[in-house]
């Protein structure tokens, strides 16, 4: 169990709602579930009363309470945000911290609480490039609206977080944000198991929930012309999402796509692997890159928002230029990684071993009892 002497001891009796649009065992939960939870988790642990207010998947209870959280869930996908208001509308006076978790779209709980209530904003990453991507264009105009200066005007007097300085680099750029920003970084838990050897031939693994931004053909691209060299090379595609049908229909051979696995068969497929590839658009972060690292793992990404924070190039991984021909990456990578003969794992795991949970909470937790943080200096990030 987390030591909550890492968390201020002002959290005792703390009211908190964090507000996100799934929870982890919502079906299309990703890394920002992974944060809102690793977060109300430990402040509940550390005393603070935290419900955790979310969308409601089929099959889910209405209210159930985990590791001390009490979770509500209500509405859909678009359904979630009115329901979501009008609930804390009823209790505009009953908490003190609102962590308003962002995704895309924010749930504009300023509108509904009492002036006092202190909340926070937490962006992952600029969803503005992704909307026309996943959305009708009229649907896409919408949020950016929502996302952008419909978002600017209500925080503006709000402290927000963000994940990385890529995603406060476009919070100022691409959304004009005007309130201050304060970076609280994903994190990782130290595993506890041992690590599995890793495979005797060329193995890939991909790691993230399968939809169209996270460009997963770009990978099964390149696979053919990778096992032109090494024929025994072999990718698992760990996750689940709204493409895995229409991707299952086009692997190529040595290519497995597992679904949803268990956290542990997770580790053994990622420590069993040579590289980890991620060819997303963008990211906040890429808790994905992180969770890799923390077990050995270098990762491929191309050279975009998030993924350019969590990979130190030609150290924890490899960054290919955006547009860059896929394949030649990794294979840039494989050779470079028979030259290294062990080292590139061990500064992956050093690098990992810089965030965790705990650490991340702690500065959330400061700023959730209205004081300030100090600057995030993460050496490899001076060019963010």
């Amino acid at each position: 169990m987390i030591p909550s002497e890492l968390i201020p001891s002002e959290l005792e009796g703390l009211r908190v709602a964090v507000v996100n649009w799934r929870d982890p065992w919502h079906p299309a939960a990703g890394g920002a579930e992974t944060y809102a939870w690793q977060m109300a988790r430990r402040f509940a642990r550390a005393g603070a009363r935290v419900r955790f207010v979310t969308a409601r998947a089929p099959g889910q209870a209405r209210h159930e309470t985990v590791d001390g959280v009490r979770l509500a869930r209500m509405g859909g996908l678009f359904t979630v945000y009115p329901l979501v208001l009008a609930w804390l509308l009823r209790r505009r006076t009953r908490f003190d911290v609102v962590l308003d978790c962002q995704n895309g779209i924010p749930f504009f709980t300023p509108w509904v609480l009492h002036r006092r209530t202190r909340v926070i904003c937490v962006v992952h990453h600029v969803h503005d490039r992704q909307f026309d991507v996943h959305l009708p264009r009229w649907l896409a105009v919408l949020g950016c609206f929502l996302e952008g200066p419909a978002s600017r005007w209500t925080y503006r007097r709000r402290r927000s977080v963000a994940v990385s300085p890529s995603t406060v680099a476009a919070m100022r750029e691409r959304l004009g944000w005007l309130g201050p920003i304060d970076i609280v970084p994903n994190g990782v838990e130290p595993s506890t198991d041992g690590q599995a050897a890793r495979s005797r031939t060329p193995k890939l693994v991909c790691v993230g929930r399968l939809v169209a931004h996270k460009r997963v053909d770009l990978l099964l691209d390149a696979v053919p012309e990778l096992r032109e060299r090494w024929p025994e090379l072999t990718v698992d595609i760990v996750g689940r999402g709204p493409e895995e049908e229409r991707l299952r229909a086009r692997l190529p051979e040595g290519v497995t796509m597992r679904g949803y696995v268990s956290e542990e068969e997770k580790e053994r497929l990622i420590s069993t692997a040579w590289l980890q590839v991620n060819a997303s658009q963008g990211e906040g972060w890429g808790l994905c890159v992180l969770e890799a690292a923390a077990l050995g793992v270098p990762t491929v990404a191309f050279d975009v928002d998030g993924l350019r924070d969590a990979i130190r190039h030609g150290e924890t991984g490899w960054l290919v230029s955006e547009g860059a021909d896929l394949a030649k990456g990794i294979a840039a990578a494989l050779d470079e990684l028979d030259e290294f003969d062990g080292a590139q794992g061990a500064s992956c795991r050093r690098w990992a071993s810089r965030f965790r949970w705990d650490n991340s909470a702690e500065r959330l937790a400061t700023l959730a009892l209205g004081r300030p943080v100090a600057p995030m200096r993460v050496s490899g990030w001076e060019r963010s």
